[in-house]
């Protein structure tokens, strides 16, 4: 395996952290994309994994893609390794959350906003530039919508303003702010919270929230209904959940 260039991978306990490690502001090229992508599919392979956390080392987050990037003669490539991220974040069947501090533009907002949380420092900074180069985001303009609206979105993308970790809270794409002196103990807090659960019953609970999307109401409960009854409760992990509650001790999780 080669060793990683513009990353950090750390596992620990069913937790992978993904660390952004391009100085100096993390902004993702070709050959970074491609590392994050390779980190990504070995993740998805990994039955014992119980959320990932993507961070950024240095003062920023993540504050964009190389604009180098966007020429010609390289966009083909640069779009297709890109879209790649998104694509493999949508397969993870466990939390996935953007822990961001700093800058966090353009490329590196979409990146995050693709993650099913975004917890942020009080002193994060988040928008979509990409109009002042010319360009529009090609994932925020898919994303976006579904979490503040189209209205709220056309406002993202036209005008390209930053926003505050407060604004983009009360829009709707951060999940929570915290102090900046508090962020690494708040972002330790929130995996925890997921960490004590078993690894299947994680997935399960996740597949559960995104494979009704889409259908009559009617038809979503029948859908997640079934799921309930003939999966989740055909599992070890389900049955070991109840009988550690009626004895009142700790669950012994077998992922099974």
């Amino acid at each position: 395996m080669s060793e990683l260039k513009h990353l950090k991978l750390e596992k620990t306990d069913g937790v992978a952290r993904i660390i952004f490690d391009r100085p100096k502001h993390n902004v993702l090229n070709i050959e970074m994309m491609n590392e994050l992508n390779g980190e990504l599919e070995n993740l998805i392979a990994d039955d014992d994994l119980k959320c990932v956390v993507i961070l950024g080392q240095g003062r920023s987050w993540c504050a964009g893609v190389e604009v180098g990037d966007h020429k010609p003669e390289m966009v083909d490539d640069m779009v297709i390794t890109f879209n790649r991220i998104f694509e493999l974040i949508n397969k993870l069947d466990v939390p996935t959350i953007a822990a961001v501090h700093g800058a966090c533009l353009g490329g590196g907002m979409e990146v995050a906003i693709a993650c099913d949380i975004v917890i942020a420092s009080e002193k994060a900074i988040f928008g979509q530039p990409e109009i002042k180069l010319g360009f529009f985001p090609p994932y925020a303009v898919v994303r976006l919508p579904e979490l503040v609206g189209p209205a709220k979105a056309i406002e993202i993308c036209t005008t390209g303003k930053n926003y505050t970790a407060e604004e983009a809270k009360s829009l709707g794409f951060v999940s929570q702010t915290v102090a900046e002196d508090d962020f690494t103990q708040a972002v330790d807090k929130l995996v925890k919270e997921i960490q004590v659960n078993s690894p299947l019953i994680i997935r399960l609970n996740k597949r559960a929230v995104k494979r009704h999307l889409g259908m009559s109401f009617p038809k979503a409960v029948e859908v997640v209904s079934d799921y309930f009854l003939n999966t989740l409760m055909k599992t070890e992990d389900t049955l070991e959940g109840i009988k550690s509650f009626e004895e009142r001790r700790k669950a012994e999780w077998k992922n099974k």
